[in-house]
């Protein structure tokens, strides 16, 4: 018993070191690319964004808050709202 409460265990650490958290990152909009689906900050963060965020509903030079996740180097937006 105490061996399969170990390995549980073990197998539970080992998921959580691959998974991806939400952050976020406030910036202003150096570059949008709607065909590539691409958003860069004045920072030079680069995100992907999701096929379900409007990028119509930003331009270049807008402040706005990006909640995205990281996988390796990678970092996929999932949500952007405009910021004050």
């Amino acid at each position: 018993m105490r061996i399969l409460i170990g390995a549980a265990a073990a197998a539970f650490v080992i998921g959580l070191a691959g998974s991806a958290f939400a952050a976020d990152a406030t910036g202003v909009i150096k570059s949008l690319d709607s065909g590539k689906d691409m958003v860069t900050l004045d920072n030079g963060s680069s995100y992907d964004v999701a096929k379900s965020v409007k990028l119509t509903n930003f331009k270049v030079g807008d402040k706005v808050t990006i909640t995205y996740t990281q996988s390796g180097k990678t970092m996929d937006a999932t949500a952007i709202t405009h910021a004050s």
